[in-house]
């Protein structure tokens, strides 16, 4: 199996929640020519891999043993837990309609009886 390093690089950038912005200024390049070496449009000489992979507190091992079955399981299990997250929000949001409604009917009852009693509003 074909080590894709360029790859490799962007999936542990990614982990590591780092922008190609952030890499590329640590690099002293732009993000435009760090962009290219993720894509593998410019090859990585072993001194930029080396560089790489200090900014990312890697290994350059690391980096070519990286395996992408992880990534996407991490990847996955984030997923899942925002998924989870988002459905818990969602939930607390449909309780609080519920309550605000049920408030909203009981203020109605209660000036219902007021008016009732008294004749105003």
């Amino acid at each position: 199996m074909a080590v894709n390093i360029n790859n490799n690089i962007k999936n542990i950038r990614e982990l590591k929640n780092y922008t190609q912005e952030y890499v590329a200024d640590r690099l002293g390049m732009t993000q435009a020519g760090y962009s290219k070496i993720e894509k593998g449009i410019s090859k990585v000489s072993l001194k930029k891999l080396e560089e790489i992979a200090a900014v990312l507190e890697v290994s350059i091992q690391n980096i070519i043993q990286f395996e992408s079955e992880q990534y996407f399981e991490k990847r996955t299990k984030e997923n899942v837990s925002t998924k989870s997250i988002d459905y818990s929000i969602c939930q607390l949001l449909k309780d609080k309609i519920m309550l605000l409604e049920k408030l909203q009917h009981k203020m109605d009852l209660e000036l219902k009886t007021y008016r009732d009693r008294f004749g105003m509003l």
